[in-house]
């Protein structure tokens, strides 16, 4: 039990050091720079972020178990 909070611990953390990267990409995009923004400002745009990685994940994974059952989405 203890190795699957660990892991999950691991996962979350790995989910929000990404999200972390990806949310200074998008900050660089739109032209500014992290300082522009307040604590709570950075803190959602991370939240975002987060999301936007848990929800493609999902849909990857359900992706890839429907072929492991051999389910075709195109036919």
């Amino acid at each position: 039990m203890k190795k699957i909070i660990n892991l999950k611990a691991k996962l979350n953390q790995k989910i929000r050091d990404k999200a972390i990267s990806r949310a200074k990409t998008r900050i660089v995009l739109a032209g500014k720079v992290p300082e522009d923004f307040d604590e709570e400002q950075l803190e959602i745009i991370v939240k975002e972020e987060e999301d936007l990685l848990i929800s493609n994940a999902k849909g990857k994974g359900l992706l890839v178990l429907a072929s492991l059952l051999g389910l075709s989405l195109w036919g």
